[in-house]
């Protein structure tokens, strides 16, 4: 498990490795930002959720201690305000990010309620579990560098390097030492690919009912559309697709292709203003010492995250 005590160390890493107080962990000449200021990196959440939920510990947990049945907008919000903290926040809010979400972590624990996979029924789980933070953060990263190179330019060999390197001091603040996680990213595509065929993977009912409750809409207005749970179903390895019961026929395939086609096609042309997510607006006006924000980033960050601007609290 990740104690306090642990995070305390990762979190000094973390620091000693920032670009800078107000530039935040990374800061605008990373490839996390870069990548992660992409909104067409929405178009892998759904691959990346899905993996998640095929971890039987991951699931339960969502199923048990969450409130993605009762409030599906509200956990996407605290989701990505947590992450955008981390990513674009200054070095305090993304530091004080981090133990929030191992302080909520650490309320998350049970037995799971039965057998699948390599775990048993009763076996126990918790969410700051080295191994599920591992595979939680392998999902977040990986899928943002797919759905960028689904529409943009491919990264480089270099800038895969690069960006997996700053995905390790990511996870830094999940509590994850630098041995914790692999050294280079060819070694981290063999982690996934090893792990999308191994037993620890395995989709449970509790992760069949969290999946099918997201993607058939917990409101009518929510649903995702037909193309988006599609290309979401392409992009995950056969034998979880089938486990979530994802069988893609002709018109389903059709129907991602021509979305992505399209796209592929008005997406870079977009004005940045559109084109890159709020919080990073909100980085950069933070960078040039404006306090207030513009009407526009306080609208995409509401979009984003539920609230006008990114959480900087700092810690007490």
């Amino acid at each position: 498990m990740v104690s306090e005590s642990d995070l305390d160390a990762t979190l000094d890493a973390v620091r000693a490795g920032a670009a800078g107080p107000a530039e935040g962990i990374f800061g605008p000449a990373s490839m996390t930002w870069r990548i992660d200021r992409e909104a067409v990196i929405f178009l892998g959440a759904g691959r990346a959720l899905l993996l998640q939920l095929a971890h039987p510990w991951v699931a339960t947990a969502i199923a048990e201690h969450s409130r993605t049945f009762t409030d599906p907008v509200g956990r996407f919000h605290r989701t990505f305000e947590l992450m955008f903290t981390m990513v674009f926040g200054s070095l305090d809010g993304a530091t004080a990010a981090a133990r929030r979400l191992h302080r909520r972590h650490a309320m998350i624990s049970g037995a799971l309620p039965e057998a699948s996979g390599r775990f048993a029924q009763g076996s126990s789980y918790n969410a700051n579990d080295i191994a599920a933070l591992r595979w939680v953060h392998a999902t977040l990263v990986e899928t943002a560098a797919i759905a960028h190179d689904l529409v943009l330019p491919p990264l480089s060999p270099e800038q895969r390097e690069q960006y997996w390197a700053e995905s390790r001091l990511f996870g830094a603040l999940f509590g994850l030492r630098l041995e914790d996680l692999p050294a280079d990213w060819s070694s981290f595509a063999d982690y996934n690919a090893a792990m999308a065929q191994s037993d620890t993977l395995s989709v449970s009912t509790a992760a069949r009912d969290v999946a099918h409750h997201i993607l058939t809409g917990a409101r009518p207005w929510l649903r995702p559309p037909r193309w988006y749970v599609a290309l979401s179903a392409q992009m995950l390895p056969e034998r979880l697709r089938t486990g979530f019961g994802l069988d893609l026929d002709e018109r389903d395939q059709r129907a991602a292709d021509r979305a992505l086609k399209w796209i592929r096609r008005l997406y870079p042309h977009l004005p940045t203003r559109l084109r890159y997510v709020g919080p990073y607006h909100e980085a950069q006006a933070r960078l040039q010492g404006k306090p207030r924000l513009e009407l526009a980033t306080r609208w995409l960050n509401r979009a984003w995250t539920g609230r006008p601007r990114l959480d900087d609290r700092r810690e007490r």
